[in-house]
């Protein structure tokens, strides 16, 4: 490949903002701008490596190295790498073959620290280079069959947000009580059900932590030790698994939590996910838990609570770290019913969810598919079996 194209470095020249400085017009194009077309930083051209709109650009450093794309005009950056093809040799054709490359750049990266392209590799490949006209009709018949592709693949991603949406429905029908009455009225409870503070039913509670925290005198023991990474890991209903533990020392400084307990994150990012615990544990202040709560509430309480995760994140709580203390948790009005009606609405759900869950997994194995697909065409318009045509070694 080296033979049939030329090839130069980015730099880092002093930036701007644009406000700063009117003398700084050029864009300069770092993985942001390459990537995602946001300008931030500019530059007034001096020692700087240009690029005008099309040309390819290629990350060369960083966990990205081997993503190609094509440049808005600007300076190039230190991370990437302009690459431009020589006479003969159509620009697109160029393209879609490092393209088609991305993997194996990306998976054999060079270096200890930051990684980047082995270039002896990417120089190396062998690019079969048929006469300009093949080219071209190699590169409209890939272009036509990519987008196919990525029209399907857009279908799928809108699938995908639906799917996400009809669950929020299903939640929030639940606990209307419209998933197993039809008649109800809006803004109205079905017949028989009332709200009830959380505090009616249940005894919240929050975690503690011993302190210091990963003092070896009460951290690393035996003793599993939960925290909010531990329920937002996985979108599972229960949780059977840790990642931390405790020694006997640390017990008067943290909670104590029995299996079959409802628990919920309330602070940081990730706050408003609840998670039925199986296991004897220990919890720190990142979670509460609803203790003393009749145990067949347990999953009626678990999807009401994801009902309201969106709605939990968007409390104002005055603090830089989100946290919901548990007065707000404990006040928290809940639509309830008999516990035959519960059972139902939970069944109802579970159903539904369940074939929500199946048709996530056809579509995110159809993505993976189209992948796959797409390294498929990329290989036989390289090896010549995309169009009828003969293809030619040329050095």
């Amino acid at each position: 490949m080296g033979e049939v194209c030329t090839y130069s470095k980015g730099k880092k020249p002093p930036i701007l903002s644009i406000e700063k400085s009117k003398e700084c017009s050029i864009p300069y194009i770092n993985i942001k701008a390459f990537e995602k077309g946001i300008f931030g930083e500019y530059t007034n051209g001096e020692k700087c490596n240009l690029c005008d709109d099309e040309d390819l650009l290629m990350v060369w450093d960083g966990a990205r190295c081997g993503l190609i794309g094509k440049a808005k005009k600007g300076a190039v950056g230190s991370t990437l790498m302009k690459i431009l093809p020589k006479e003969n040799i159509h620009k697109e054709y160029l393209y879609h073959f490092i393209s088609s490359k991305f993997w194996t750049l990306n998976t054999k990266p060079k270096g200890v620290g930051i990684p980047h392209i082995e270039p002896t590799l990417l120089w190396n490949f062998e690019l079969v280079v048929p006469p300009l006209p093949e080219q071209q009709a190699i590169v409209a018949k890939i272009e036509e069959l990519l987008s196919d592709l990525e029209n399907g693949k857009q279908q799928l991603q809108t699938a995908q947000q639906q799917l996400k949406v009809y669950r929020q429905s299903l939640l929030k029908w639940a606990f209307e009580g419209k998933l197993t009455n039809k008649k109800v009225k809006e803004g109205e409870l079905p017949k028989g059900w009332k709200w009830v503070a959380v505090s009616e039913i249940s005894n919240v509670v929050r975690g503690g932590s011993p302190r210091p925290a990963g003092d070896p005198k009460y951290y690393d023991g035996t003793i599993p030790f939960l925290k909010v990474r531990d329920i937002t890991k996985d979108n599972g209903t229960y949780l059977t698994t840790f990642e931390y533990t405790i020694k006997e020392a640390g017990l008067h400084k943290t909670r104590q939590i029995k299996p079959n307990t409802l628990l919920l994150s309330n602070s940081g990012a990730t706050l408003g996910v609840p998670k039925i615990c199986m296991i004897d544990a220990t919890m720190n202040d990142g979670i509460a838990a609803f203790l003393d709560l009749d145990e067949r509430s347990n999953l009626y309480l678990y999807y009401f609570w994801l009902s309201k995760t969106k709605e939990l994140r968007n409390i104002n709580m005055g603090a830089a770290q989100p946290n919901l203390n548990t007065d707000i948790i404990k006040n928290y009005l809940v639509p309830y019913c008999s516990f035959e009606e519960r059972q139902l609405i939970i069944d109802e759900l579970e159903s539904k969810l369940t074939l929500c869950d199946k048709l996530e997994e056809t579509i995110s194995q159809s993505m993976k598919q189209a992948e796959t697909l797409r390294q498929s065409i990329l290989k036989k318009a390289f090896e010549g079996k995309l169009i009828n045509c003969e293809l030619k070694t040329t050095s």
